[in-house]
């Protein structure tokens, strides 16, 4: 276990380093969410008025939980393209002739675009506080907040790297990022499910399990504590987390077969 520790540092290490010598890996996951964060802010500041809308001081208080979302999302496509190279360059296949244990490779990988994912976290909080951002749940809500933005960045980076293990394409890898797009957006990203007026739209965002995400962050912002909405915001993150693991580690032992 120590050794698995040791060699998985040294590969959250290079993670992280390749990632910040790559600007468009670093700036993307951060400014494009705060950007259609302000974006929401300005033009939906009136549905707080709707009927059913949770008690909030400003629409800011409903949307901060966007920016870690969407921030998770570019995690995955971080984490992809990541292992994506590695094939492509076929560090890879080196690796598979050296002595380091192979799950030092997938969890090495994930250590860094976490490591990458919690400083993107406290960005989105700093700037949500400057800007007037209120944590009913006070500090220890921001902590369990950050746990479950990670949770939620470990399992959408987790099926990033299944697509890029399994494909070994960086393409591959980009052309999925519209798709968990949609699912963002046929979310209650925007507006609660309850004020949702399309019933369509609505039994979309029910059945979506992107919406639990957001609710499970705005329940710590907005009221504090709630047991359901946490309980469900860390169980799908989670199930999401050991799917994406589970095939991760599945394709990684299918592609070092074949070197």
């Amino acid at each position: 276990m120590r050794l698995l520790l040791q060699q998985a540092g040294e590969i959250a290490r290079r993670s992280i380093l390749q990632t910040l010598r790559q600007p468009a890996m670093v700036i993307p996951p951060i400014v494009f969410p705060l950007i259609l964060m302000g974006i929401n802010v300005g033009g939906l500041a009136q549905a707080t008025n709707i009927p059913g809308f949770p008690p909030v001081d400003s629409y800011l208080d409903f949307a901060i939980a966007f920016p870690f979302i969407q921030g998770s999302l570019f995690a995955s496509i971080n984490a992809g393209s990541a292992v994506a190279r590695d094939i492509e360059t076929g560090f890879l296949n080196r690796l598979a002739l050296t002595p380091m244990q192979r799950a030092a490779l997938l969890l090495g990988n994930l250590s860094g675009v976490m490591v990458v994912a919690l400083c993107s976290s406290l960005i989105y909080l700093t700037v949500g506080f400057i800007a007037g951002l209120h944590i009913e749940a006070g500090f220890l809500g921001v902590l369990v907040l950050l746990v479950l933005a990670l949770l939620i960045a470990l399992a959408f980076a987790s099926i990033g790297s299944f697509v890029g293990l399994r494909t070994g394409s960086g393409e591959a890898v980009q052309g999925v990022f519209p798709l968990f797009f949609v699912f963002l957006f046929l979310s209650s990203s925007s507006l609660p499910r309850n004020v949702i007026e399309q019933d369509w739209f609505r039994t979309i965002a029910t059945y979506n399990p992107i919406s639990y995400l957001f609710e499970g962050l705005r329940s710590l912002i907005i009221f504090g504590w709630q047991g359901k909405e946490l309980a469900m915001g860390f169980g799908f993150a989670a199930v999401i987390a050991v799917i994406g693991v589970v095939g991760s580690a599945s394709a990684l032992r299918t592609r070092l077969a074949r070197t």
